[in-house]
């Protein structure tokens, strides 16, 4: 339907240029660091630098070497998500829609490094705060996750408010 596709374009325009910005953080640190493993930009000393990280594992790094099964986990993941979303996609709240399309990003930006790299780049390192090196698709995801449990919750308070405005007027 010509129609329903009009309406998703402007989610799908927001993954394609998020999963790009991603790919272009990465380029970037990957190119000022000539790839070398630990290579560090302190921008707030010892607290948060830019640091650059090969990741062959999963999420912070987990299971070191098993690249191949979080490809293949992630792209199952992914193929179920979409087929499930592309059927519930109408149904949803314009923020949620948003919140789906930041989190597919994410996925995105990460699949493409596993495929193509064989590792996803990681930089984002709040040593003075957390152990592990992330990156923007990463970013995405909790973003994401946020923007659709607001939503909710934005969404529950109003209707709960509309139920009682109502039941105030009929007394």
């Amino acid at each position: 339907n010509k129609k329903c596709e009009e309406k998703r374009m402007p989610y799908i325009i927001i993954i394609l240029v998020l999963a790009a910005l991603d790919q272009i953080t990465k380029q970037l640190m990957f190119n000022v660091s000539d790839g070398v493993q630990g290579f560090s930009i302190p921008i707030i000393d010892k607290f948060f630098h830019l640091t650059y990280v090969e990741n062959h594992g999963g999420v912070f790094g987990l299971l070191q070497g098993k690249i191949n099964l979080f490809t293949i986990a992630s792209a199952v993941l992914i193929i179920y998500v979409i087929a499930v979303e592309y059927k519930n996609f109408k149904n949803y709240s314009k923020w949620t829609k948003i919140g789906v399309a930041v989190i597919a990003a994410g996925a995105a930006g990460n699949m493409i490094d596993r495929i193509l790299r064989g590792y996803v780049i990681d930089m984002i390192d709040f040593r003075g705060i957390w152990a592990f090196v992330f990156n923007v698709a990463d970013m995405y995801v909790h973003i994401g996750i946020y923007i659709i449990i607001i939503d909710y919750l934005v969404r529950k308070y109003l209707k709960k408010n509309r139920r009682k405005n109502n039941s105030a007027y009929r007394k």
